[in-house]
């Protein structure tokens, strides 16, 4: 019945199995509880920092928990659309709470025993924490090429001490010999495997992720440096990281070990087909000279850094909701490195302010920030001041606003909730989740969207439609028409809205339908006229 708890399940292990159904079936009900209690609590706002208290403290097994929501995700069919879009929120927090411990204890060992591999994977498995990402898993895709680059090396040189079973415990002394490594590396990684640095589509997020880089064979400076520093020390030669500007780098030692000398170093970069550079080129790579300070070894930790850095400066290239995910998922990360980091902070209590969330979180981060740097004052008042306002005015907030067809102001309204549409001038397939009698926006939007050179104007109703790019749009009714084709929206806040698609159009959820309450049944009776008439 759950196949996937297996791995955490030893032959030896002596189990009461009807202790652990017991356990497993609770856990099921208790996920369900929760799961449904969702949409109720948290239909009209985002999830608050709070919502997800009753989670931490559960009192089952959390594997238990988490394969419930698992089974919720992957129920078959186009139905439980609600139920699976919180069971998707509470796995990505559970998941982000635990890869965060994993990383606290991996930044707390000993330099020595934080590997480069296992801290990229931390960061890809925060960022996705959906996706079944796992350092064993990644761990033998790199062993699988440390495997070829030793059948290349077996036909250069059969005596080479890299290809003895033990070899990686022990470092290769002899430069000659850590050359053959280098040349086997190259051959199999930029040769055989056709890896690259993706100049195309370098600022594209999948560039950092070291799962996405094995699956893609391309990445960016950094990423592409971890997987090349990681192979070539499995075969006893040692790279060191370098935090070179614009260009992460690969320093091989050519002098004595340890040498403070930046010529006693080859560098490589493993982004151009790990090409051997001087100081010189490193120059020229640039374009410009850089202090001695830029060629030194960095941390496992700053090579951590540089690479949520790197997501951070992508999460704030956009204004879309993907993108203010990283944003925040690589904040996440970097206060957790960096708690005390008042620039960060201070962006992360920017960034919640926009997006309307956690308001009682801002306060909590304001404070911190005053403590410890007291000349923001300025900056912290203002924000303390407007983050007030939004939580007396979520006070003031009454119940949900109901939207009946028979109001007389509502008469022009055409159509209605759940309805697949398409844009007539851009294009785009929509499904509306909400509607009003006339354009609700300001006077700036309805400037900016040149809404006054439509026939009717803002004096028409506006529909809140989900778009099949992602994007939630605000559309005149004269730009919509029914959609001859109807298809699913790929939106990720489709059952935040909807219950079920019936393959015509989409079933209002509880919430939604409190709200438009006549809307169903002109739904139903739209389709029924639209499309069975179509197939006549």
């Amino acid at each position: 019945r759950w196949p996937s708890l297996l791995k955490y399940y030893s032959h030896t292990d002596g189990v009461s199995w009807l202790e652990e159904y017991k356990a497993r079936h609770n856990a099921g009900l208790e996920a369900q509880r929760i799961v449904a209690s969702f949409s109720k609590r948290f239909f009209s706002e985002h999830v608050p920092c709070d919502g997800f208290s009753d989670i931490e403290t559960l009192g089952c097994p959390s594997h238990f928990f988490e394969d419930e929501l698992m089974c919720i995700l992957n129920m078959e069919g186009r139905k439980g659309l609600t139920w699976k879009y919180y069971a998707k929120k509470i796995l990505y927090f559970l998941r982000q709470q635990n890869i965060l411990k994993n990383l606290k204890e991996y930044l707390q060992r000993p330099t020595d025993r934080q590997s480069f591999l296992e801290g990229a994977v931390l960061i890809d498995q925060y960022c996705n924490p959906l996706s079944d990402i796992c350092l064993k898993s990644v761990q033998a895709q790199v062993d699988d090429i440390t495997d070829k680059v030793r059948k290349v090396l077996r036909t250069k040189n059969p005596r080479h001490p890299s290809l003895a079973s033990k070899a990686g415990e022990v470092l290769i002394p002899e430069v000659e010999l850590q050359r053959q490594v280098l040349d086997a590396m190259n051959c199999v990684l930029y040769e055989q495997l056709k890896y690259k640095g993706n100049e195309l589509d370098y600022y594209n997020s999948l560039n950092s992720y070291i799962h996405q880089v094995l699956i893609r064979r391309t990445g960016i400076p950094i990423s592409l440096s971890v997987l090349y520093l990681t192979i070539a020390r499995q075969l006893g030669v040692k790279l060191e990281p370098v935090n070179f500007p614009s260009h992460f780098l690969l320093r091989w030692c050519q002098g004595k070990e340890g040498s403070t000398d930046i010529f006693d170093y080859t560098y490589i970069d493993a982004f151009g087909k790990g090409k051997q550079l001087t100081v010189k080129e490193c120059e020229y790579l640039i374009g410009h000279h850089v202090t001695e300070e830029f060629y030194g070894v960095v941390t496992s930790k700053e090579v951590l850094q540089r690479m949520v850095g790197n997501l951070l400066n992508l999460g704030k290239r956009e204004s879309t909701d993907q993108s203010y995910q990283l944003l925040r998922d690589s904040l996440d990360l970097y206060l957790a490195m960096y708690p005390d980091n008042v620039q960060h902070l201070m962006l992360q209590a920017r960034l919640y302010f926009h997006l309307g969330i956690w308001p009682e979180k801002v306060l909590d981060i304001l404070q911190h920030i005053q403590a410890l740097d007291p000349s923001q004052h300025g900056a912290v008042g203002y924000l303390v001041q407007h983050t007030l306002e939004h939580i007396e005015r979520r006070k003031e907030e009454v119940g949900p606003e109901v939207k009946h067809r028979s109001d007389e102001k509502h008469k022009e309204v055409c159509f209605s909730i759940g309805l697949i549409m398409k844009h007539k001038r851009y294009g785009y397939n929509c499904v509306i989740y909400g509607w009003d009698p006339a354009c609700m926006m300001g006077h700036e939007w309805i400037r900016n969207m040149n809404v006054h050179s439509l026939p009717h104007g803002p004096h028409q109703p506006f529909y809140n439609v989900l778009v099949e790019d992602g994007s939630c749009r605000y559309a005149a009714q004269e730009n919509l028409e029914y959609n001859s084709e109807p298809r699913e929206i790929p939106h990720p806040d489709i059952g935040r809205y909807f219950s079920e698609f019936t393959g015509i159009h989409y079933l209002a959820n509880t919430e939604l339908e409190i709200r438009y309450p006549e809307d169903l049944e002109l739904t139903r009776a739209t389709v029924q006229k639209i499309y069975s008439s179509g197939k006549e």
